[in-house]
Formats: C-alpha cells, structure tokens, sequence
C-alpha cells in the first residue's frame, strides 16, 4: 500500500520555525521526486518545494526561497525546514509523489492527507 504520511505541522508566532515530515512507504522512493504543497483557504494550491528523485536537484517557490530546506534522508523521508514563517504561510502542507521528473503542471502520482501550518501575527 503507497502511503504518504505528512508530520511537524503546528501553530507557530511570526518568525518562527517547524519541519515538516512526508514518511514514504509502498513504492519505490529512489525513482520518484517528492513535493511540498500548500493550500490555504479560498486559494489554489501552490508548488512550494521540490526534491528530484536523485536527491541532488531543488525547487522552491519565489515566496518560500531563503526561507525554506527540502531535503531527504536513508529512510525514505523528506523533510521540509521553514524559518522565518509568516502568517501568509498559513495552509495546509501537503507532499506527494511522481514518478521520474517534477515540473509544474504534471500529475502527481501519490499524494499525503496534509498536516495544518498556522503562523500567527
């Protein structure tokens, strides 16, 4: 069973910090590149970080650079590091999967259930 499980979320004050966790289970990590995503009320969702599936490549969306860390490990996790958080990075955080290349607009195969960022001012 693919399962994409998403932790660290919470509620922060305004410069604040969390990392996120999207743990991977049932498919076959090494070929897949894993994204973060967002999604806050009455907006789109929005492409916020992105890791290929040889771990060397990064993406991050123009609002999150300098601010955000993608990265993976051994245990097919990845984690997302946010600083300096802001209340315009409430949502909730989702990670998912798609085989191969990452880019914006392809379907993604797999998808995690969220966790909820809060940034309060």
């Amino acid at each position: 069973e693919v399962q994409l499980v998403e932790s660290g979320g919470g509620l922060v004050h305004t410069g604040g910090s969390l990392r996120l966790s999207c743990a991977a289970s049932g498919f076959s990590f090494d070929d897949y590149a894993i994204g973060w995503f967002r999604q806050a009320p009455g907006k789109e969702r929005e492409g916020v970080a992105y890791i290929d599936a040889s771990g060397s490549g990064t993406y991050y969306a123009d609002s999150v650079k300098g601010r955000f860390t993608i990265s993976s490990d051994n245990t097919n996790t990845v984690y997302l590091q946010m600083n300096s958080l802001k209340p315009e990075d409430t949502a909730k955080y989702y990670c998912a999967a798609v085989w191969g290349t990452y880019y914006p607009g392809v379907d993604l195969d797999y998808w995690g259930q969220g966790t909820q960022v809060t940034v309060s001012s």
